[in-house]
């Protein structure tokens, strides 16, 4: 069985370095590593012949099409598992648009997502999440891809590790799709799935143990944090929490979309958040991993989304309670712009993240 390897950060670079660099590896991207899936048997044949263009195809580049007959791939209501905070249907959203869209490639057309085939080359594998609530998203998104598949009695969801792994497990598969919080994927002072919210926050940048514990025996990991370090300052922590002879020092860090309803159609777009050379650092920084010997698949997601302004939660969303009247009737403060409603975009980079791996 594949295991998926831990990327370690080289104590000879300065503290800004460091920063600067785990920053743009972890940018909003997801990294697909160790993916050593093995084809087995003829009955992925035809698969192979489908996926085979996909080799020389740029499937990041491309548009997005409407197609109200093959799309949603789901209905929100029949995910047994759907977040209330992507669940923007249920919380009232009525222009419904937004889970029609599919991405279309300038030069190929992606595999239809085949909850069956993904979960058979999973069979007797972990596939984990790791990261923030961006993370969770797609991860919630992909056990409503498949779950459907899997008969009632055959599926389970757990929740270990003081609540920050979900496992969704398909028995017959003996198959497992995880989510592990971990927002800055090293230890913080954030770690705790419920209560993460703090007004300084803290990480220790060389201590990845604590969290990767949870994970290093995957098959398949996806992660992400960018967000997260989106701060003007942060503090960074030599030693434990609660060491009083631990070191701490204070490092520098390197628009609304309520009413949207319309994506942007401008080719190589670039949002206010996003930024065009971080993706080369990072991309410099697969290379290198590859070099070493580390096989890892970079999924540069992040522009394809920029276009689709129209698809986050903005006020038609639940995250502890619903939102109030007084805090509905205020969307520049309210409006969720971050995250995904489901259906929506999530599901196309699962299912970029399906076509990789049934073609690696």
């Amino acid at each position: 069985m594949a295991k998926a390897h831990q990327i370690a950060v080289g104590s000879t670079w300065g503290i800004r370095n460091i920063f600067q660099s785990l920053v743009a590896i972890l940018a909003t991207t997801f990294v697909v590593t160790a993916i050593y899936l093995t084809q087995e048997g003829e009955q992925w044949s035809d698969e192979k012949t489908k996926l085979h263009s996909l080799s020389k195809c740029d499937v990041f580049s491309g548009k997005w099409v409407f197609d109200n007959e093959s799309y949603p791939l789901y209905k929100e209501q029949q995910c047994t598992f759907m977040s209330d905070q992507l669940a923007c249907e249920k919380f009232g959203r009525k222009d419904l648009g937004y889970q029609n869209w599919r991405w279309k490639p300038h030069q190929c057309d992606l595999p239809r997502f085949n909850a069956t085939a993904l979960l058979e080359r999973l069979r007797n594998k972990r596939m984990v999440f790791v990261g923030d609530s961006l993370n969770r998203g797609q991860w919630v998104s992909m056990v409503c891809l498949v779950e459907s598949s899997v008969p009632p009695t055959l599926k389970s969801m757990r929740t270990i590790a003081n609540g920050s792994l979900n496992i969704f497990k398909a028995e017959g598969y003996n198959a497992t799709i995880e989510f592990y919080w971990a927002p800055l994927l090293v230890e913080s002072n954030s770690d705790d799935p419920v209560n993460h919210r703090v007004a300084e926050r803290t990480v220790r940048v060389h201590a990845i143990e604590k969290h990767a514990k949870y994970w290093t025996d995957a098959d398949i990991l996806v992660f992400n944090t960018f967000l997260w370090w989106r701060r003007k300052a942060m503090n960074v922590l030599w030693g434990s929490f609660g060491d009083p002879n631990g070191v701490m020092k204070r490092v520098g860090m390197g628009e609304n979309c309520y009413k949207e309803k319309d994506q942007i159609r401008e080719e190589g777009y670039w949002g206010n958040g996003s930024y065009p050379s971080m993706m080369r650092v990072v991309e410099n920084v697969i290379e290198d991993l590859n070099g070493r010997g580390l096989k890892v698949e970079l999924l540069n997601i992040t522009q394809l989304s920029e276009y689709r302004k129209e698809g986050h939660p903005s006020i038609y969303r639940k995250q502890w309670d619903p939102l109030t009247e007084e805090q509905l009737s205020n969307p520049k403060t309210y409006a969720d712009c971050i995250h995904w409603c489901l259906p929506g975009v999530p599901d196309v980079w699962n299912e970029l993240l399906y076509a990789y791996i049934l073609h690696p």
